[in-house]
């Protein structure tokens, strides 16, 4: 349930389409059910601005389907995080006009209402390197799924600064620019230092040893001196566009 749910249903009433009562039932729904192995939440989108996303990793494939099968037909979009091809062959089977974008491990069903309406802002997501992709992906397809308009600029980390130059004033042009790297974590500093919208800063855990699977990454980031950089988890490029998302929309209010 979310607001476009709410007000055609209240359209209904008006009109005389739908019995109040019928209408009331509806409203009195439980904010959530309960599936036996997870409680899906039908509220959080009028909560928050947002739909529940499915979390997959350390799901069977069935529940995930099953957890999909609950969120159709109530005017939202739907979408199961750090999936698997196989995650995605068992909910294509229930559920046919599911898309999987393989290099973001995103399984999606995007609202008709919400393909066509009007973009909420834009982000530009910057790759150090080649191998935060997978993450930048994660990253991009998100802010594109919650209705932003996104640009991508990869691999152009600082051992090689000229590349990132090259494309600043694009960089420049964005309403919230997200920093994927890895190894010391050193574009976000720099990225902070050029731009003057909000950079939200995803360490990955791409590295050699003294990376500590990120870990390093994160705490360069956490103690950049560049102003306006705010850090999400290791590897959290979900995280990363949701906050981004959260910034557009309050934004274009």
């Amino acid at each position: 349930m979310n607001e476009i749910y709410l007000k055609e249903l209240l359209e209904e009433v008006s009109r005389g389409d739908m019995d109040p009562e019928e209408a009331l039932s509806e409203l009195k729904e439980l904010p959530y059910k309960d599936l036996g192995f997870a409680n899906v939440d039908h509220h959080r989108a009028i909560r928050t601005g947002f739909p529940e996303v499915i979390f997959s990793q350390g799901k069977r494939p069935e529940q995930i389907r099953d957890i999909f099968r609950e969120l159709m037909g109530r005017g939202r979009t739907i979408m199961a995080t750090r999936a698997t091809a196989r995650d995605y062959e068992v909910v294509r089977e229930t559920i046919p006009e599911a898309v999987y974008y393989e290099a973001a491990r995103i399984i999606a069903v995007p609202a008709d209402e919400e393909k066509s309406r009007e973009s909420i802002g834009s982000v530009t997501v910057v790759s150090a390197g080649t191998a935060d992709i997978p993450v930048a992906e994660e990253a991009a397809v998100t802010a594109e799924i919650l209705g932003n308009r996104v640009n991508r600029i990869y691999d152009v980390g600082v051992a090689g600064i000229h590349r990132l130059l090259d494309r600043l004033g694009e960089i420049r042009e964005a309403d919230v620019v997200i920093c994927v790297a890895g190894m010391e974590g050193a574009l976000a500093s720099v990225l902070g230092g050029l731009v003057d919208a909000p950079v939200i800063a995803v360490p990955t855990s791409v590295g050699y040893g003294a990376n500590l699977g990120g870990l390093s990454a994160l705490l360069s980031m956490l103690n950049s001196c560049a102003n306006g950089v705010s850090v999400v988890n290791i590897d959290n490029g979900f995280g990363s566009a949701y906050f981004a998302s959260v910034i557009n929309r309050r934004g274009n209010r």
